[in-house]
């Protein structure tokens, strides 16, 4: 009886979380937070797999929480690896600046 208890009231957070990350990922200000958000929704999909698992009592759902945790993880990464080159392109200094050095400007580069 607890534990049927406790696994509703688990499916019922789950499901507001679900709810609250959903809108997280329509309203986000960035593509960075609806990524994250999109994060979120997989591993509350994959908690809400095991908690069925849980109250059926059986271990079929485990391959596709596997799947699941895999394609989230394959996501996150690959959106991290983008946000970073993207950061690392528009952040880069003019060549010259990273040494501390003056480049050439253009009203010097003809007076030499």
């Amino acid at each position: 009886m607890i534990v049927t208890v406790l696994l509703v009231l688990g499916a019922a957070m789950l499901a507001v979380a679900a709810v609250l990350t959903v809108y997280r990922m329509s309203k986000g200000p960035t593509i960075l937070d609806r990524v994250i958000a999109a994060d979120v929704v997989l591993a509350i999909v994959v908690a809400g797999l095991a908690t069925e698992a849980v109250y059926h009592r059986h271990l079929t759902t485990l391959p596709i929480m596997l799947v699941v945790s895999l394609v989230a993880f394959a996501g996150s990464l690959s959106m991290a690896r983008f946000f970073a080159e993207q950061d690392r392109n528009t952040w880069l200094p003019p060549e010259g600046e990273a040494n501390g050095e003056s480049g050439p400007t253009r009203s010097s580069a003809g007076e030499s």
